[in-house]
């Protein structure tokens, strides 16, 4: 039920819904004075939304600022890599990698480095569709296909959020009677809820690794400060659904 319900929120809160409902209010209103304000309200809303540099801003202010790992030589007994880094295409069945594929590219550039001794990937299905697309079992193929041992491999696809992610790994790593280091790897703009859940769901010796990042260096460009920017609007749907997930966490005691 929790999941479902975190889908539903997180539909309600989109800018888009916003600008709909406003538009969608203006349109039906009788009174023309409250007509024009709703509209002016709707594009008003659309036009911030789609600001890059509101948007950036937003992010830089959100996302966490840590050492650049990448840059060092420290090794790590596992990184674990959190789901959500691809759609599952059924008929070719193999997984469609999106920008948070990031997370999984870097690990094993990590890992052909020598600086990862095992990978894991924590992951199901994200879906409420279709439950039995199984990220976790897709990404295992996709490493076999591209030689990584399996005995380099640890996975658990069962987890649908976040919560699961670690409390599932967690007692993965546990039954195997792992002490070692931990890297956790996910996007930037993930990392603040998933440092505080895995801390909270018992892990230690644990190092955040940030992918994908969402902020860049400042710009005052007028291009990237007055034009819309239908990617920042995509950037800003998925700040609110981590700002709406880490207050749920907080509330149900998960971080």
């Amino acid at each position: 039920m929790f999941f479902f319900l975190s889908k539903v929120l997180t539909f309600l809160v989109s800018p888009m819904v916003w600008f709909f409902a406003l538009f969608i209010w203006a349109i039906r209103t009788k009174d023309e004075r409250k007509k024009k304000k709703l509209f002016i309200w709707a594009f008003s809303v659309i036009y911030i939304c789609c600001n890059s540099f509101f948007v950036d801003e937003l992010a830089r202010a959100w996302e966490p600022v840590t050492p650049d790992y990448y840059l060092t030589s420290e090794k790590y007994d596992v990184a674990i890599i959190l789901g959500g880094v691809g759609s599952i295409d059924e008929r070719q069945n193999r997984i469609n990698f999106g920008a948070s594929g990031d997370r999984l590219f870097q690990t094993l550039e990590l890992y052909h480095r020598g600086r990862v001794k095992q990978i894991m990937f924590t992951g199901g299905s994200g879906s409420v569709r279709y439950p039995t697309h199984k990220e976790g079992a897709y990404i295992k193929k996709y490493l076999h296909t591209i030689h990584v041992p399996a005995s380099a491999v640890v996975l658990e696809n069962e987890s649908k959020n976040t919560y699961e992610n670690a409390v599932f790994s967690k007692k993965m790593l546990d039954s195997l009677q792992f002490k070692g280091s931990v890297l956790l790897v996910t996007s930037a703009f993930h990392m603040p809820r998933a440092m505080a859940t895995f801390k909270k769901a018992g892990f230690t010796n644990v190092t955040p690794y940030l992918t994908n990042r969402m902020s860049g260096p400042r710009r005052f460009d007028w291009d990237f400060c007055l034009l819309p920017n239908p990617e920042a609007l995509n950037n800003l749907n998925m700040l609110i659904h981590e700002w709406i997930g880490y207050a749920v966490y907080k509330m149900r005691g998960w971080v």
